[in-house]
């Protein structure tokens, strides 16, 4: 489990350490960094999908994803006394990211390459240093896997070997060094990110696939999109668990229960049926909010948890009314997997406060920098950038 989640100078995350439970719920009024919070992991999670650099490019370049104030807000500024203003640099700018759980850690420093003639891409990131250690923080004496630059180094009964000098600056050390023999900590860790899951693209409009029937086959992990709705409920009655498949339905919908037909041609549709009525409603029969909570139980009942689940806003298009019932197919899920929850839904964020293993964050915004509220320097996570040591 993840107990640490480190950004810096990430839009408005500024220098910003939190502290992370098995059931995370992270809160804040609009425009308080909410958003960037969750892309940031996005962001961390695509390292090991060797996609950082697009993602990037995507969110208009490295650039613009820097934090855009000073580089260091002063008591006077916060108090007014003085104008916000920026000065000479005393550091080089760096996009950092970083986590750590009890057992490991890992980050990774991008910045911009030196002014070349050579090449085009004078505004692609590089990968200026990438680290795992073990333990909850960095130490010298704790490092793993040492990445600077081109050359990479692995720590081996006291002594560090060379086990790549040309590895591509655009290329995170995930996607070059796949050996489980001479680099098993970069394996471990490429397989613990690639296993996280993050939820916010659910489409419910009329034209989303869950509301047409989809060729099926066995789907323990649904879709990002939720493309495969119903091949993934049917794969949860199948090898998942039926009983918690069905509470979840009554729970939300009392008096309501869930069937998946198979076409002639193998394609899966989703049957809804309701008290009261004399034939089941399909897909696209299904409200937004109905068919969204449907694809929030296919989600969050997988057969294959993973070791973290991260979801964006899931109040989205719901009644109010399935808010409790939601925060239970959450809680329930946090028992196999981290759970992470994006919201500002106030009666989401009750409903699953209520339970103790619970860990609430609320973020604000102070002179554009994001906060987490209440948090001092004493409450703040230890951590320690290793190209800042």
């Amino acid at each position: 489990m993840l107990s640490t989640l480190a950004i810096r100078n990430y839009r408005s995350l500024l220098k910003l350490v939190v502290p992370l439970g098995r059931l995370t719920v992270i809160t804040g009024p609009n425009g308080s960094g909410k958003s960037n919070l969750y892309r940031a992991g996005r962001l961390l999670a695509e390292t090991a999908q060797g996609g950082v650099v697009n993602s990037l490019a995507r969110e208009g370049g490295l650039e613009s994803t820097f934090w855009a104030g000073p580089e260091n807000i002063t008591r006077k500024m916060r108090k007014g006394e003085v104008p916000i203003e920026g000065g000479p640099r005393q550091e080089a700018k760096r996009l950092r990211l970083g986590f750590a759980g009890e057992d490991f850690g890992y980050s990774i420093s991008l910045g911009l390459p030196k002014p070349s003639a050579v090449s085009f891409f004078s505004l692609d990131p590089e990968i200026k240093r990438e680290c795992i250690w073990a333990g909850p923080v960095y130490r010298p004496a704790s490092l793993l896997v040492d990445r600077d630059g081109p050359v990479v180094k692995v720590r081996s009964e006291r002594k560090w070997n060379v086990v790549s000098q040309h590895i591509n600056v655009f290329d995170s050390m995930f996607d070059q060094l796949a050996d489980p023999n001479a680099a098993p900590e970069v394996f471990e860790m490429r397989e613990i990110i690639r296993g996280w899951r993050f939820y916010d693209h659910f489409r419910t409009d009329s034209g989303a696939p869950a509301r047409t029937p989809q060729l099926g086959t066995r789907t323990p992990v649904l879709h990002h999109d939720g493309r495969d709705l119903a091949a993934a409920l049917q794969t949860i009655r199948e090898i998942g668990d039926h009983a918690a498949l069905n509470d979840a339905i009554s729970d939300a919908f009392p008096g309501a229960s869930l069937d998946i037909a198979v076409q002639q041609d193998g394609r899966f549709a989703v049957q809804f049926h309701q008290q009261g009525l004399l034939r089941p409603l399909s897909g696209a029969e299904l409200s937004d909010g109905t068919l969204r909570y449907l694809l929030w139980v296919a989600a969050l009942l997988t057969p294959r948890p993973p070791s973290l689940m991260v979801l964006n806003e899931p109040e989205t298009s719901l009644h109010p009314d399935l808010l409790p019932a939601l925060a239970r197919l959450i809680i329930r899920a946090s028992q196999r997997s981290q759970v992470w929850v994006v919201s500002h839904a106030s009666r989401l964020i009750a409903a699953l406060s209520e339970h103790p293993e619970c860990h609430a964050i609320a973020l604000e915004k102070d002179l554009g920098q994001t906060q987490v509220v209440g948090q001092g320097m004493l409450d703040e996570p230890a951590w320690y950038w290793p190209d800042q040591m």
